[in-house]
């Protein structure tokens, strides 16, 4: 089984949709239409509850997803969430926003293994290395997070007002972008998996399962 990492998501994260995906953040740091406002306090048993789903959930995911990395991080208010990252190189050929047959795959297996979460949110992320133009990176992050979200829309039922996408181009390396390793580590897609607002109340509520 896969390491599952533990760390603390230090930017904002950003949510949106299906069709024409919207890069708009809706909902403050961790939400949707439903989501939760930035720096909501939360009851720490509450926080607890939500923190215990995450780690079973990350572990399922750990064990499944062979060609992504799963790790446990925290959200704005200090909540666990989930980070799934999956390489460009798995997703796409180079250059393309066109999911392969192989990306098609996982990002099915992903969607099967969340549908027990229907009160998360997911913020899709698109990075690329230094190579090209800033304009060019920029929008090909944009549109690599685009297809992701549009694939989960359209062919594995996860509703649109669920995600939001951003492209961050190559303003967040994960690695040296001198060495041809570290360039394809920083061609990446991060699918982050948040508590929504109805979570956070079932837990509060003593609710959640």
């Amino acid at each position: 089984m896969k390491r599952i990492l533990s760390v603390v998501v230090c930017a904002a994260l950003f949510l949106s949709g299906c069709g024409t995906v919207s890069n708009t953040a809706k909902g403050g740091a961790t939400g949707g239409d439903s989501g939760t406002a930035s720096g909501t306090v939360i009851d720490a048993e509450a926080g607890a509850q939500i923190g215990k789903r995450m780690d079973k959930k990350a572990a399922e995911l750990a064990a499944q997803l062979e060609d992504a990395n799963v790790e446990v991080v925290k959200d704005a208010n200090d909540l666990k969430a989930l980070k799934v990252t999956f390489e460009s190189g798995v997703l796409f050929k180079s250059s393309s926003f066109s999911l392969s047959d192989i990306s098609r795959s996982q990002l099915e297996m992903f969607a099967k293994d969340i549908a027990d979460m229907p009160d998360t949110d997911l913020t899709i992320l698109g990075h690329t290395d230094n190579t090209g133009t800033p304009e060019y990176n920029e929008k090909l992050s944009i549109d690599r997070a685009e297809s992701v979200a549009t694939y989960l829309c359209k062919n594995c039922g996860i509703d649109k007002k669920r995600m939001t996408i951003e492209g961050r181009s190559f303003h967040e390396p994960v690695a040296d972008n001198a060495t041809l390793e570290g360039r394809l580590h920083n061609r990446r897609v991060e699918i982050y998996l948040t508590a929504n607002e109805k979570m956070i109340q079932d837990a509060e509520n003593g609710e959640l399962n």
